[in-house]
């Protein structure tokens, strides 16, 4: 899936922290991850319930 068009978003209380953020952007049916620092590395490519998942789990632990 190419993602280069797609329009990446961090969070809007990431400012000047060295940018140890993650971005995610919305493919149609899914949703991507990235490290900020690394834009043209690797990511993560999750189905919207995945990702609901994921972050549910994140912010129970």
């Amino acid at each position: 899936m190419d993602l280069t068009s797609l329009k990446w978003r961090k969070a809007s209380s990431s400012t000047g922290n060295g940018g140890a953020c993650v971005e995610v952007a919305r493919p149609p049916g899914h949703i991507a991850v990235r490290d900020s620092k690394d834009p043209s590395g690797p990511y993560l490519l999750l189905t919207r319930d995945d990702f609901h998942h994921l972050t549910r789990t994140i912010k129970n632990l």
